[in-house]
Parts: C-alpha cells; structure tokens; sequence
C-alpha cells in the first residue's frame, strides 16, 4: 500500500494538478496548515483524508503529523507545487513490486512560466520515496529531511518529480525572502559562523552550482534567472544571520 502526503496553505491555483497527478496511489493525506483560500475545498475532491492543523511550528514538524495519518507500508511525500509524471509513476511503483531498497532520492526539476527547466534542479539528498516502518521527519522549521533507520538502503532514482516552484517573478522574491529568514533562525539557533565574506562566497557558489555546474546557462533567461534567485537567498540568509533579522 502506498500512502502520498502533502502539506498545504493556500495553494488552491496548484494543488489540483498535484493530487490528480498522484491519483494511483492507495491513499492520500493531506494536512493543510489554515488555507484562507478553498484549498480544502479543491483537496476533498480528491481524497476523504483531508485534515487542518493551524498550529504551524515548522515544515519538519507539519509533515511529521501528516506521516502520522498515514497507513501505507510505502510513503510518498510531495509539495502542493509538485507533481509525479507518468515515468516517475511506473519507476515507483516497480521500486514496490522489486521491494530491493528501503528508500528512494527523487531528483526534483524545476518548471518556470510553463517552461521545464532541464539542467536546473534541486539538491537530490534527501528521500521522497520510502517504507513507512521506522522513519519520521526532522522538527527543522524549513530544509526538513526524513530521518531513516540506520541500515536502510536508499537508492537515487533518475527518473524526475516537477516542481513549479514559482508562480511568478513577484511570488518568486517573496518565497525567497520568507525561506531566507527561516534559514537564518535556524542557523541562528545553531550558532553557525556568518561573515560578510562568507555570504558573497555562499551567493557565489549558489549561483556557480546552479548555472555553470547544473548547466543552467542551457535553460535560457529561465535558468539565468532561477541560479540568480537561488544566489540571493543564499545571500540573504546570511545577512539576516548578521543583523539577526530571521522572523
């Protein structure tokens, strides 16, 4: 049994195409954090296992409690931005059938004004896809990542999840600016060294890895764009760590 977890807020102009796109599975939990939108309303129609919980503490903790509605032996844990194509479908379910590994890494390719990006993608270190028995999400309030018995097997999938990360340029600097900050509150909690230097070395090599190293210069002005965003949050988040300026 495969159970699919997503966490919402507002997400009524995407979420739709997400659940539709993971229809197959044998259940679908989502736990939406106090849409003001009709994002329940659009989830209901595709599954009964809709749940609110307004006491937002974090990413990490938010899809915790979603794991915990879940029942299926496989878990599946996508963002309302995302969604499974066709080929990721048919690689899941031949991970169940074969039953060789305890997880999976999904790489995650960003889509940008209906355009799919196909160099520029996110980090594939963490696990998307894995068994339920033994695993649960950090409490992190952002960058959460699925904590896994100790002597599970995880393999890296090739096959790609779509993220339509940013509905626009203005959406775009807002998610930006409000990731930066929980960044930063986390670090700060950690007590990570920050200098100026440091902040234009990490915008630096943000912007390195996703335009030169991922070949993002090969996506256009979408893929210029994307490696400049990603450099600025980087960058952001360590001036917000040095004037200590993470709401």
């Amino acid at each position: 049994m495969i159970s699919v977890i997503v966490i919402t807020r507002n997400e009524s102009k995407r979420i739709a195409r997400c659940l539709s796109s993971v229809k197959w599975a044998d259940e679908i939990i989502v736990l939406d954090s106090g849409s003001t939108d009709n994002t329940v309303e659009i989830a209901k129609r595709f599954t009964p296992h809709v749940h609110v919980n307004t006491d937002w503490r974090g990413y990490g903790i938010q899809k915790q409690r979603a794991l915990a509605y879940a029942k299926g032996d496989w878990v599946l844990h996508i963002d309302a931005d995302e969604w499974v194509t066709e080929g990721l479908k048919k690689v899941l379910l031949e991970v169940v059938k074969r039953n060789a590994c305890d997880a999976c890494r999904v790489p995650i390719r960003f889509c940008f004004y209906g355009k799919t990006l196909k160099h520029t993608q996110s980090p594939t270190r963490h696990a998307r896809f894995f068994k339920h028995k033994g695993a649960q999400f950090s409490d992190d309030i952002v960058h959460e990542k699925i904590l896994l018995p100790s002597d599970a097997k995880i393999i890296q999938l090739k096959t790609a999840l779509l993220h339509d990360s940013y509905l626009d340029v203005t959406h775009a600097i807002a998610k930006m600016n409000r990731y930066s900050s929980s960044s930063a509150k986390l670090r700060l909690k950690s007590k990570k060294p920050v200098s100026f230097l440091r902040c234009f070395f990490s915008a630096g090599w943000m912007f390195s890895r996703c335009y030169i190293l991922q070949m993002g210069f090969l996506d256009g002005k979408a893929g210029l764009l994307v490696a400049v965003l990603n450099a600025e949050g980087s960058f952001y988040r360590g001036i917000k760590q040095i004037y200590q300026d993470a709401k």
